[in-house]
């Protein structure tokens, strides 16, 4: 178990020692000097010289990079390009909200698909079956952005039930949450049910069922475990998914996450601050394919010899 976990550990950290070369490549491929379009037309070649040396711009790019890293690896995340100001607090407070978004939508998505999907899986003949499955298509067909729209719509504009914006009250999570939990929930029931369908035909379900277990016992004690393998890792590639979606959705309601904060600092080519919210959400993604690897290797014993 613990050379699984080093081998995991060790591409974890060359997977993010590559992606850094990469994000910072790109941006310093971007045609045009950083601080005169931080300073406006009206500045000086003395004030943007200050501000290049200021920022640290005028180094080697090897410097940069290293420096870059360090401060990220101690917390020092930069100074804005367009504010001039410390940008490490600023970072941190939005990743706290994106983070709280995107978590509470995947838990949320995960309790509507584990029971429907079960549900799925038993009853895909029936009535109620059909209608679980037809909304989970619908669902899967429909982007997150227009569920927000539809959303703010019904109930922000006609009902006045709901903020259609901002962040701070219990009320402003509900809409959001749901815009992001609506369309995952749809793909993760559509999963749930395949990978339980496929258990209840195995052999083991059979042999319980012939010893006279319900199948309700067979697949609460086996079944649902066992279906569980590959879900885990379509959980895990939906979460990484979810960040890239909440980009748009913090968007639509005015939501202060790194979602906005990336794309403001974009318009204003904030070259600091662009390149490190992307760096955070490409780390908040290998950390979860980092989580989904160890879980699946604490799940399966198989995958624990194979290492």
């Amino acid at each position: 178990m613990i050379r699984t976990i080093g081998k995991h550990l060790l591409r974890f950290v060359l997977l993010l020692f590559a992606a850094s070369l990469i994000i910072f490549a790109l941006l310093r491929a971007v045609p045009g000097d950083p601080a005169r379009v931080a300073l406006g037309v009206s500045a000086t070649d003395a004030d943007v010289a200050e501000l290049n040396t200021r920022l640290g711009l005028d180094q080697p790019l090897t410097t940069q990079y290293f420096d870059w890293v360090g401060g990220l690896l101690t917390g020092d995340f930069g100074i804005s390009l367009s504010s001039g100001k410390e940008v490490t607090d600023t970072v941190l407070e939005r990743a706290g909200v994106s983070l709280t978004l995107t978590l509470v939508a995947m838990a949320v998505s995960l309790l509507v698909a584990i029971p429907a999907g079960v549900y799925l899986a038993r009853r895909r003949r029936s009535p109620g079956g059909a209608v679980v499955g037809g909304l989970s298509q619908v669902g899967i067909i429909v982007p997150s952005f227009l569920v927000g729209i539809a959303l703010v719509a019904l109930f922000s504009v006609r009902l006045g039930w709901l903020p259609a914006n901002g962040w701070g009250t219990p009320a402003h999570l509900v809409l959001p949450v749901a815009s992001l939990a609506l369309v995952q929930a749809s793909i993760l029931t559509r999963y749930v049910a395949a990978s339980v369908r496929e258990e209840l035909g195995r052999d083991y379900v059979r042999t319980g069922r012939a010893q006279g277990s319900s199948i309700s016992k067979v697949l609460y004690s086996s079944a649902l475990r066992n279906a569980a393998l590959p879900v885990i890792t379509v959980v895990g590639v939906q979460l990484a998914s979810l960040v890239v979606g909440a980009v748009v959705i913090e968007r639509v309601f005015t939501i202060p996450g790194l979602g906005t904060m990336l794309l403001d600092a974009v318009g204003n080519r904030d070259l600091t601050t662009v390149q490190t919210v992307m760096m955070l959400i490409v780390a908040f993604t290998l950390v979860i394919n980092l989580v989904v690897d160890l879980a699946y290797a604490l799940i399966d014993p198989r995958i624990r010899r194979q290492a």
